[in-house]
């Protein structure tokens, strides 16, 4: 098993690029099941996520070529059982039901995994589908989906859900009708797929609002289309020039998509200036002020950037409070900043943060994604070797990040444990 060796205290500086975005890449290559010509997809990110879709999505019949960059996918025989093996380890599995139903009328996918962040049931995709004509049952850990054939249907969330916005959005691109999502997610994401099944022939319109309507087509043509930049990659990045006193210019960095988390990090006194390439972010001063967070759906405040934004308000003058309104377990990386000299207390779903002086590197334990990338933050500011260990999580969301790190002047080396 992998960890990352983090020799901190150095300035970071220079220009770092941003991926094509993981949370936009999986459900728009799950979408590809609907089509009925080759697609090419560019700017997609090397991840382990991305490799356990191209073998899920191979297994289910649709041929891809992963290279450099670009995935080329040809459909061929479509196959309705996703296996447990292959979805066990990655949540978004769950996104090949709906273009399943709506391709074969069947569909069997065992319960997805992913980061133990909290509950994130699915019944809110299984209800939108049930109001479109599928029938399930849940068997052996499986879902099991039928239908004689997807009709169009007034749907209302109980509460925003991405992936079960993307999961009804791609249904309801071949079902008979007009389909009507109201309280629909707003993610840049969830518009990224709605712009890549238009540019494949489907009519929806609304996508980025909370009520999206979709006109059923009978077919879905090939098209070339770019992922959009990963929002949250850029998000760490701009707290990286911050948390070691830096400046990088973070290039192609989604300003518009990542608004809530840009003026959060303006307000603890970080300079971010738009530029053509990106955006180039250093402090303003040089100290950071407190702030006050609340994670929300989009376009509050993402509650994949705030492990990482707690990392920053570490080093802040007085006291920030956290509230995570999103997940219920997702302050698993406080214990490990706490280890590296973190002054943070808990009270169920608020943190309250005060600001010490210098971190300390100190051996911490990844307990998901996004915690990984608080810990690594802090090993870059911390006084000291900081090993971070149970990378795998980070290697599901970050493209080569201690490489592009290094490449501004960080210090850091993967080893074996």
């Amino acid at each position: 098993m992998d960890k990352l060796v983090i020799e901190g205290g150095v300035p970071l500086t220079g220009v770092i690029p941003v991926s094509g975005s993981k949370n936009a890449a999986l459900p728009i290559l799950f979408a590809s099941i609907l089509m009925d010509e080759p697609v090419t997809f560019t700017n997609v990110p090397d991840l382990r996520d991305i490799h356990t879709t191209i073998r899920l999505l191979t297994m289910l019949g649709c041929a891809c070529e992963f290279s450099n960059g670009t995935v080329v996918m040809t459909p061929g025989a479509l196959k309705p059982e996703a296996p447990y093996d292959l979805v066990r380890t990655m949540r978004a599995s769950v996104l090949c039901l709906g273009p399943l139903l709506a391709r074969l009328g069947e569909a069997t996918v065992a319960l997805p995994g992913g980061c133990a962040i909290g509950a994130r049931p699915v019944d809110q995709h299984l209800k939108g589908l049930e109001k479109m004509g599928a029938s399930f049952d849940l068997n052996a850990g499986n879902i099991i989906g039928r239908c004689r054939r997807l009709t169009g249907a007034h749907i209302s969330f109980d509460m925003p859900t991405v992936g079960g916005t993307e999961n009804l959005l791609m249904a309801a691109a071949l079902a008979d009708g007009e389909t009507i999502l109201e309280n629909a997610a707003r993610e840049p994401e969830i518009v990224d797929l709605a712009n890549f099944l238009n540019a494949c022939g489907a009519r929806i319109s609304g996508q980025g609002t909370s009520c999206i309507r979709i006109q059923g087509v009978s077919r879905l043509g090939g098209t070339t289309y770019a992922i959009m930049p990963d929002r949250i990659e850029a998000g760490t990045f701009l707290v990286a020039a911050g948390i070691t006193d830096g400046e990088l210019l973070v290039k192609d960095c989604p300003w518009d998509a990542l608004e809530a988390v840009i003026r959060k990090l303006q307000s603890m006194g970080m300079h971010l200036e738009r530029t053509p390439e990106g955006v180039l972010a250093r402090r303003a001063g040089r100290t950071l002020n407190a702030v006050d967070i609340q994670t929300r759906p989009y376009p509050g405040f993402p509650t994949d950037m705030q492990a990482q934004i707690m990392a920053l308000m570490c080093l802040a003058e007085d006291t920030s409070m956290v509230e995570e309104s999103i997940f219920e377990n997702r302050f698993m990386h406080v214990s490990e900043l706490m280890r590296m000299g973190a002054n943070i207390k808990l009270s169920g779903r608020s943190a309250m943060v005060h600001g010490v002086r210098q971190l300390t590197g100190a051996p911490v334990m990844a307990s998901d994604l996004r915690a990984s990338a608080s810990l690594v933050l802090a090993g870059l500011a911390a006084r000291g070797t900081t090993h971070v260990r149970r990378i795998y999580h980070l290697d599901r969301g970050y493209e080569n990040i201690e490489h592009k790190l290094n490449a501004v002047g960080a210090r850091i080396r993967r080893e074996q444990e």
